[in-house]
């Protein structure tokens, strides 16, 4: 059996039991890395429809802002947690690395294209905040704080 078709047999089961919680409006958004051992909803104790979650490689905002903009103007949330963390794999290539394991598997990266991988935690995460500051259509206005989860703990610590 395939791993969709594991997802498929786990929705049925999900699905038999589901019961959806009360329409609400996000309060926040939080970016984070598309890493499968953070889970934002139990990690973050994120109430049923409170949050929009916009998952990214690395948790990179320059990749989110299109969906940002959506979960402020549409969605109305006002704020937003930037999550990167310990052990992230964008840490651990370069773009360059990245172009060869695609090339490896037949797949090409447009030109000029930026994967935004990086070495230091918290200069990413300054460098998330200034792209997100330097980009008009997202909320200015609005809180905006950056973090980096421990996933060997699941700590959080906030990075001023």
């Amino acid at each position: 059996m395939s791993a969709i078709d594991d997802i498929l047999a786990a929705n049925r089961e999900f699905a038999k039991q589901f019961e959806p919680g009360p329409a609400r409006s996000p309060r926040v958004a939080v970016v984070l890395c598309m890493d499968a051992r953070i889970d934002p909803i139990r990690a973050l104790g994120l109430p049923y429809g409170t949050a929009n979650i916009i998952r990214t490689a690395g948790g990179r905002v320059v990749d989110a802002l299109r969906s940002l903009a959506v979960s402020q103007a549409v969605l109305g949330s006002s704020e937003l947690a930037i999550v990167h963390h310990t052990e992230c794999g964008m840490a651990a290539v370069d773009d360059e690395q990245i172009r060869e394991r695609l090339t490896e598997r037949g797949m090409v990266a447009p030109d000029g294209m930026v994967f935004h991988t990086f070495r230091d935690l918290e200069q990413s995460l300054r460098e998330d905040l200034e792209v997100y500051r330097a980009c008009a259509m997202v909320r200015q206005d609005i809180p905006v704080r950056t973090f980096v989860y421990d996933v060997a703990t699941g700590a959080l610590t906030e990075v001023g």
